[in-house]
């Protein structure tokens, strides 16, 4: 008798189907589950945050396309776009933009060789090293404001600062009575901002560097040492490649803090002299124009001129952790 195949009816197929369908369903909702309950407890911050970045923003954006003057309170409808061709027109903000950008680029390359040149001293050994890095460190730990007030009275002021003071006793040393008594905010402002910002930032450079210096492979060092390389050798062929990134990350860190810099600015020159950045600048049309249109598409620009350096900074801060997994 020839034997006969039997095949699975269809039913049992679709039965079959719909068992192995409802189990993905169920391991999707419980894959979907977990991911919430990981989630959950970051949602008040993700909440926080929205509340007191993004709908601010989103309100001077708004108020950015208004025609909106405190001094001339029947004036106010919608300006389209004219808030914004001010700003690209207007001299004083144009002046602004170079003053920022010089200082900027100033301040993050100083800070950084000064901070590179701290890092590679206290890579070395010697005793009392942890209390010189934590005096060093101290200025990145003062308030601006105070840190302003202090290079504004304590070493700039004509009359009874340091550096005149210092000038005074040199000059007697020598014999001298008339010793030079520099006013170094009103004969070079930008320099005298730029000074007490090289001073603040330098430490952070430091960390960041000396950071990337002890993460550094000691045994390619002590191979380079053994077969006769000098100490400037393996700085420019081992150390320096080795400090791209951080050189990287540290130069757009401080770019993005350094471009925002009020404090400074306000309290030693008050933005005088040519001294007037973009954030002063912001602080002017507000406060003394009280254009607060013009102002609004002011803080737009600025925000999104920011968020480009930033972009780099977090692209940055990636490919460095990238590496680090992978080393």
């Amino acid at each position: 008798m020839p034997t006969r195949t039997t095949e699975p009816a269809p039913a049992a197929e679709a039965a079959d189907a719909l068992r192995a369908g409802g189990t993905d369903t169920r391991a999707r909702r419980t894959e979907r589950a977990k991911n919430w309950a990981r989630r959950a407890p970051l949602l008040p911050a993700l909440v926080f945050l929205v509340v007191v970045t993004q709908l601010p923003f989103l309100a001077t954006v708004v108020i950015s396309f208004t025609r909106w003057n405190a001094l001339a309170p029947d004036n106010r409808g919608f300006a389209a776009l004219d808030n914004y061709r001010a700003v690209f027109t207007d001299p004083a903000m144009r002046a602004s933009v170079g003053t920022t950008v010089l200082l900027t680029v100033t301040v993050v390359l100083v800070s950084l060789l000064l901070g590179l040149g701290l890092a590679l001293l206290l890579d070395r050994g010697f005793r009392g090293r942890g209390i010189v890095r934590t005096l060093l460190i101290t200025p990145f730990l003062v308030v601006p404001v105070a840190s302003a007030l202090l290079w504004k009275h304590a070493l700039y002021n004509a009359s009874y600062g340091l550096l005149n003071g210092s000038l005074t006793w040199i000059w007697r040393l020598f014999g001298s009575e008339h010793p030079p008594q520099p006013d170094w905010m009103t004969d070079s402002p930008l320099a005298a901002v730029e000074a007490s910002l090289i001073w603040q930032w330098t430490p952070f450079m430091m960390l960041i560097l000396l950071a990337g210096l002890q993460s550094r492979a000691s045994d390619a060092v002590e191979a380079a040492r053994m077969d006769g390389a000098s100490a400037w050798d393996i700085f420019r062929y081992l150390t320096l490649p080795h400090l791209r990134r951080y050189l990287e990350l540290a130069a757009l860190l401080g770019t993005v803090y350094v471009v925002q810099n009020f404090d400074a600015v306000f309290t030693i020159t008050s933005g005088g002299l040519g001294t007037a950045n973009l954030p002063y600048t912001i602080y002017q049309t507000v406060y003394q124009s009280h254009d607060y249109g013009r102002a609004s598409a002011q803080g737009v620009v600025v925000v999104l001129c920011s968020l480009l350096v930033a972009t780099f900074a977090l692209r940055t801060v990636s490919s460095l952790l990238r590496e680090e997994v992978t080393s």
